[in-house]
């Protein structure tokens, strides 16, 4: 069940990062990998900075969302360089 939420809160995260930052929306497989990576890359940055979003789904998601955003505006210089 761990794995399907996981999932789930990817899913959601890469959706509202897409939303959030523009040039985002590349598919949702696509969403769904930068909230899976977002999620590694948001709790990586909130440990780094000693900032907990809380437990539960809530801070999950947050922080989820934080790392895609982070995640997208890498893409989105990367591919904007090879332009």
């Amino acid at each position: 069940m761990g794995l399907l939420w996981s999932l789930l809160i990817g899913l959601a995260a890469g959706l509202i990062a897409s939303w959030i930052m523009p040039g985002g929306a590349n598919g949702c497989i696509w969403n769904t990998v930068l909230g899976l990576l977002g999620g590694v890359v948001g709790g990586w940055v909130f440990s780094l900075l000693d900032v907990s979003a809380g437990t539960g789904v809530w801070g999950q998601l947050v922080v989820a969302v934080i790392g895609a955003v982070i995640l997208i505006a890498i893409y989105n210089a990367i591919a904007k360089r090879k332009r």
